[in-house]
């Protein structure tokens, strides 16, 4: 049986029904992601935007019950290994710090890593699937465990899956769990004129 929750975004304008219901579980279940649903998400990154059209995402998977898997869980750290080990799948995205084209250093690698993960957090949430986005890990054991060469960075690990069993977790994960989503308010970060004044379309 596959289990649900819904924590859909209390949002102030009208946004797309993806956005407005992916958000980042704890309770994961151990059934296995079908590959045809792991080769769209990986499609969806593909497809993100990126400066220069550079790619510079590179990811590195695991299935649970694979060494992969194990070196990924193993880059952890403790509070994130509490609840990550029945996540069938880990993803790992490194990002190549230079230009393929002139060597020249990348100043927006990380920006464009961080849109291919979000592209795939949509796509996760469309095909029903849940996505958890750690920078608890070491990134020093991933270029160890994985011989990662100089020049590409790890950047955060993603734990993807169907969703568990909350009552699994520990208390204090499990009372995050079920709280409800909080945001800022759009005025808070949303500024014209000079930074910190809020934008008269709020």
């Amino acid at each position: 049986m596959t289990i649900t929750m819904k924590k859909p975004a209390n949002n102030d304008h009208p946004i797309n029904e993806f956005s407005r219901e992916r958000w980042s579980p704890r309770a994961f279940s151990g059934n296995p992601v079908q590959t045809r649903l792991i080769a769209s998400l990986l499609e969806a990154a593909r497809w993100a935007p990126s400066a220069n059209n550079e790619q510079p995402w590179r990811f590195i998977i695991g299935f649970k019950g694979d060494d992969t898997w194990d070196k990924l869980f193993d880059t952890l750290v403790g509070w994130n290994q509490q609840w990550a080990g029945d996540a069938p799948l880990l993803l790992l995205v490194v990002g190549q710090e230079h230009y393929t084209s002139n060597g020249k250093k990348n100043d927006w690698v990380a920006y464009d890593c961080g849109q291919a993960m979000a592209h795939i957090t949509v796509e996760a949430t469309r095909l029903g699937l849940y996505t958890h986005q750690m920078g608890g890990f070491s990134a020093e054991k991933a270029v160890e465990l994985f011989e990662i060469p100089e020049g590409n960075k790890p950047l955060a690990v993603m734990a993807v899956g169907y969703y568990g069993n909350p009552e699994t977790l520990p208390e204090e994960q499990k009372e995050r769990e079920k709280a409800s989503r909080e945001r800022k308010e759009l005025k808070e970060f949303v500024f014209s004129g000079k930074f910190g004044e809020p934008s008269p379309i709020i």
